[in-house]
């Protein structure tokens, strides 16, 4: 070893050597990946999720009977057709005529099959004002919405020529088609306006336009390689249209994030007088170790969706975890090997009307807010950290009464699209008819006298009971011996009411008819049921996840920081901010605070998925701040400055980055806020909601004052803790090598190794 180099430990610190020795190998190997990665992935094509694995319960069951039959059930549609005020009744040849158009207009775009009027199907609304034309369309149903614009263009020509009636579409198929359309096109607003956003709060923060590319270049193509890579494992794991809009979300925020807390540190390092080979070291060291760090932190985090048996769930977890990891990766290998290329370049494109950060002569240099902030948290730390707990635990005071469900269309949507009040005006008039309960009936023979009656009995007992006003229609089956009941539920878009009419089928009706014949399985699926069983699994599932990723993500604090209470008070306060989230969102858009501010009125409820999925990637979003925050405090410490110092200088000097990196977050989420579709906008709600008070109020205000309170206690490892592998392997940063202009406080100090 040669004089003046030390020794350097630790995965980050000697990939990010390597890296600016071998710069243009380490762009070299990452290009090729992420080419690699996009050329095989798109080869192999994606394998999406099953509707059938997305379900649990009784809906699984119902979907599995269907699928081993081999029944291709079409995707149905109806055509209501009813009398504006005033207008004409059912009976009256204007509205006889106008029925008889939409069925010649239907049948004439060869898409459809199986026309049925109004007058022999007996769906026609008790006040004679409103009539359904049922139809098929043609082909698999998963595909409809792909088929049906011919069909729809035909019931508006039917409607120009008959201004007295209502005459509009609804069904699968066009419910699928306006989903796609408004779900592509949120998605397409998100796409385009979150890379801008991110890419203008990085040219206020850096000033420079190249220093800005760096970290969004990184991860668009760390999102870019994990696209494909999602493709090569969708054919052990299915992936989903989700999963890919949840990766981009999570890669663009912790690529630009670890790449933000990368490039800051190395132009610390430099503005203290440092070379620029120096920086890179100590960037790699510091800021490089505190990557992995929160990097695998997040990783475990989002693998506890894996625990939940919900393909959906785990398609979003795998996609989540390898973007992160990518990202990780990139930002400690390829980063620093082209801010070695870079060199001075990386201040081109600067903006005349941002100063450049002037050097402090060390690593003190922080915001002047958080500076005043800090004096009268540390100042007062018990008053402090008894103000920010109340605060948070009344904020999270809602979440206590969180009513989960799966959104009907109307709540989705609210009144933004005509088929939403097509499908109230359905409901209006036929209640529970748009979304019909549905009994896969199993039998060794569908034919046998025991099973027709049953049937039958079923059928009338449905209606008696008080779950359903009819009409119950039975398609039967014979070759698959599978009987399918379709029983539009009381309460129809209510969903209170409608499961309340699916636990009298289920656990009255049932029982007494098809469940006194041997032999027979009569699972219930639809909207209705759908909704509660994928309630109740996701209910069932919330133990084994929460116990796996707070348990894991203890382990690996205590690990990376040596010290039972940092570990402790890390699970402790990620939790007071997912509650804090949580609060919000039942606040918002459960009981209407404040929900006209985000076109959230009338929701009434939180999508099912979402509190679960906020729990995995707020858990492990909110390691990045707290775990770069800690990592500059515990190295204030070693480098011997006394407990209360230390804190105050990691809290501050990381300010800057920490503020940068929430804003970006906190906007890039908040694009999702502003979308159509609830379920992306509880979404984006609570995301940004919980980034910002986690870099608010948790690292700028509790964080320091439960550690000034600690104490030397932060500190504290049992003797019989000693032997855990010591995953520290960080030592001051002057070790590295001199200064060029060294500061107050760096004088000195020794050291041998630095690492990660």
């Amino acid at each position: 070893m040669r004089n003046g180099e030390t020794r350097v430990r630790g995965i980050a610190a000697r990939a990010g050597g390597w890296s600016a020795r071998h710069r243009w190998a380490a762009v070299g190997i990452w290009v090729l990946f992420v080419v690699l990665a996009m050329g095989l992935g798109s080869a192999a094509g994606r394998v999406d999720v099953k509707d059938s694995d997305q379900m649990g319960g009784e809906t699984h069951t119902a979907a599995r009977i269907v699928e081993d039959a081999g029944i291709d059930e079409p995707a149905s549609e109806s055509v209501l057709v009813q009398a504006k005020d005033g207008g004409p009744k059912a009976t009256d040849a204007e509205f006889r005529a106008a029925v008889g158009a939409v069925v010649t207009a239907v049948e004439g775009t060869g898409k459809v099959t199986g026309v049925t009027s109004p007058y022999d199907a007996k769906t026609i609304s008790k006040d004679g004002r409103s009539a359904l034309v049922q139809f098929d369309m043609r082909g698999e149903a998963d595909t409809a919405g792909e088929r049906v614009e011919p069909v729809l263009k035909a019931v508006e020509g039917v409607q120009k020529e008959h201004e007295t009636l209502r005459i509009e579409e609804i069904g699968g198929a066009s419910m699928m088609k306006t989903f796609d359309d408004a779900f592509g096109d949120d998605f397409k607003k998100a796409e385009y306006s979150a890379v801008p956003v991110a890419l203008g709060i990085l040219l206020v923060a850096f000033g420079a336009l190249v220093a800005a590319l760096v970290p969004v270049a990184l991860a668009i193509t760390a999102i870019v390689a994990t696209m494909g890579l999602m493709g090569l494992v969708s054919h052990f794991q299915p992936m989903s249209e989700t999963a890919n809009s949840v990766m981009l979300l999570v890669g663009l925020a912790v690529g630009v994030d670890y790449c933000l807390f990368y490039l800051r540190r190395e132009r610390e390092e430099r503005a203290a007088g440092r070379d620029a080979q120096t920086a890179l070291r100590i960037a790699a060291a510091t800021s490089g170790r505190a990557i992995v760090v929160s990097g695998v932190t997040v990783c475990v985090a989002m693998a506890g969706m894996l625990f939940t048996g919900i393909a959906e769930f785990e398609a979003m977890g795998l996609a989540s975890l390898m973007v992160v990891a990518v990202a990780m990766v990139g930002s400690v290998t390829v980063l620093p090997a082209l801010l070695s290329l870079l060199g001075e370049r990386v201040e081109k494109g600067r903006l005349p009307f941002l100063r450049r950060r002037r050097p402090s002569g060390g690593t003190t240099e922080g915001s002047r807010f958080w500076t005043a902030v800090l004096r009268r948290v540390l100042a007062k730390p018990l008053l402090a950290a008894a103000v920010a707990v109340g605060a948070l635990l009344a904020v999270a005071a809602p979440a206590l009464g969180m009513k989960t469900q799966n959104l009907t269309l109307d709540q989705e949507f609210g009144d933004s699209l005509p088929i939403v009040q097509t499908y109230n005006r359905v409901n209006e008039a036929f209640p529970g008819g748009s979304d019909p309960a549905e009994v896969v009936v199993k039998a060794d023979d569908i034919n046998a006298p025991e099973v027709r009656a049953a049937l039958a009995d079923f059928q009338e007992r449905a209606v008696s009971s008080g779950a359903s006003r009819g009409p119950v229609d039975i398609t039967v089956h014979d070759e698959q011996n599978v009987a399918l009941v379709y029983v539009p539920l009381v309460g129809g878009s209510d969903q209170d009411k409608a499961g309340a009419s699916l636990d009298k089928l289920r656990d009255d009706v049932r029982p007494a008819t098809l469940g006194e014949v041997e032999g027979v399985e009569a699972p219930i699926t639809g909207q209705v049921a759908g909704s509660k069983d994928f309630n109740d699994q996701l209910v069932g599932s919330v133990l084994p996840v929460f116990v796996f990723v707070v348990v894991f993500a203890f382990l690996l604090m205590l690990l990376s920081f040596r010290s039972l209470t940092i570990a402790a008070t890390s699970i402790v306060l990620n939790l007071l901010s997912v509650g804090a989230a949580y609060g919000i969102l039942v606040a918002v858009f459960q009981h209407g605070w404040g929900a006209s501010l985000v076109g959230a009125e009338g929701v009434g409820a939180i999508i099912t998925w979402l509190p679960l999925f906020l729990f995995v990637i707020l858990f492990g979003l909110s390691m990045d701040y707290h775990v770069f925050v800690v990592s500059r405090i515990r190295e204030a410490r070693l480098r011997g400055r006394s407990t209360r110092d230390a804190i105050q200088h990691g809290v501050v000097t990381t300010a800057g980055v920490v503020t940068s990196a929430a804003v970006i977050m906190v906007a890039v989420f908040a694009i999702f806020g502003t979308l159509s579709m609830q379920s992306m906008k509880q979404m984006g709600v609570g995301l940004a909601a919980a980034v910002l008070i986690d870099a608010t109020i948790i690292r700028g205000v509790l964080l320091p004052a439960v550690m000034s309170l600690l104490g030397e206690r932060n500190w504290y490892l049992p003797k019989w803790l000693h032997r855990l592998p010591d995953l520290t392997h960080d030592e001051s940063p002057e070790a590295i090598a001199p200064t060029v202009r060294g500061g107050e406080g760096e004088r000195g100090e020794r050291g041998e190794r630095v690492g990660v």
